[in-house]
């Protein structure tokens, strides 16, 4: 959701950002050589949309994030509150970005359903992405969240 100045400038952006997992690993993605951190891992995700009511916005982005950009459908798979932060992007816009957490169903496979945002997937452990030289400090502090939340959510 975007909502805008009286000059036009976007007041703040609201994003959600989907950290799936499956089996003691992270479903991460290395994003694309465009954009906001462009080649960084990452949780999928993206702004939420303008339009209606509608409850559950947050969630409902999410779920729609990761099936645009992974192509796994989290339909009816409940979503964990992981936290929220404020950043300014690459382009000077102030962001609030929400983290989430979400099993992966069994038999789901993800794939760069969206290219141009996602150059490739990777299944890794929190200490492996951690580790990884394109893991951001943002997403070490998402992921490091998420692995403290209950056993229930990370198992």
């Amino acid at each position: 959701m975007v909502v805008e100045t009286p000059a036009g400038r976007p007041a703040y952006v609201v994003n959600v950002e989907v950290f799936p997992h499956r089996d003691g690993r992270w479903l991460l993605i290395r994003r694309g050589n465009e954009g906001h951190a462009a080649g960084t891992l990452a949780g999928p995700g993206g702004k939420v949309e303008v339009g209606g009511f509608l409850p559950g916005v947050l969630e409902a982005t999410g779920r729609r994030e990761v099936l645009e950009e992974i192509g796994i459908d989290l339909d009816g798979v409940p979503m964990a509150y992981v936290g929220n932060s404020l950043f300014v992007s690459d382009d000077g816009d102030s962001v609030v970005n929400v983290v989430f957490a979400a099993e992966v169903p069994a038999g789901a496979e993800p794939y760069a359903a969206s290219p141009e945002e996602v150059a490739e997937t990777l299944w890794l452990t929190t200490e492996e992405a951690l580790a990884h030289p394109a893991c951001p400090p943002w997403t070490r502090r998402s992921l490091t969240e998420a692995t403290a939340r209950p056993a229930t959510l990370t198992s």
